[in-house]
């Protein structure tokens, strides 16, 4: 039984609340309607696009916690944190993500991603890439999100390795291990 426009809004509003990152597709197959209803609902409510929610609770959330870079260079939209310990981005591969031949992402962009979160996760004023070992295990298209996970494994005096697996859905597309040095602002030369 569908809702009434009144009611579906309200419903809406609660969805989205409830779980900010939820797609515009989502949305339509929760409330059996087509996804113009549901653009044009979020346009009365004035609730953003998706894209737009996840930045702004990635930069109101995280801005004050990440220690390493501004949260704006972040490759990607930081959705989970615990410094030195795990944290999570995603990425919408995009127009400019893509090879214009055949719509596959660069490889350089899901290895910023991770790079990125990386130095991101380390709870340091300064933090830089010493190594990487990375592997692309499947390839990525336009339209995908890409998921990145990062998860400290070790942290002993400066250096701190930290694993990176990244999935489209439940693939796994690109794995890394990334060693980081540390630094103190102090330290810096």
């Amino acid at each position: 039984m569908r809702l009434k426009k009144e009611a579906r809004q309200i419903s809406l509003l609660e969805k989205i609340n409830k779980t900010p990152f939820i797609t515009d597709q989502e949305l339509a197959r929760f409330f059996s309607v087509s996804i113009q209803t549901i653009r044009l609902d979020r346009l009365e409510l004035q609730i953003p696009e998706l894209r737009e929610r996840i930045k702004s609770v990635a930069t109101n959330k995280w801005s004050e916690k990440i220690k390493s870079l501004p949260v704006e260079e972040v490759i990607g939209q930081i959705i989970d944190l615990e410094l030195d310990e795990r944290a999570i981005s995603i990425l919408n591969i995009q127009e400019e993500h893509v090879f214009s031949r055949n719509k596959i992402a660069r490889g350089h962009h899901l290895f910023a991603q991770a790079n990125s979160l990386a130095v991101a996760v380390i709870d340091d004023e300064l933090a830089l890439t010493n190594k990487s070992e990375i592997n692309f295990e499947k390839r990525v298209k336009l339209g995908e999100q890409v998921v990145c996970k990062a998860r400290v494994i070790s942290n002993v005096n400066t250096k701190t390795e930290v694993e990176i697996n990244s999935y489209v859905k439940n693939d796994l597309v690109f794995t890394g291990l990334f060693t980081m040095v540390r630094y103190q602002e102090k330290g810096v030369k």
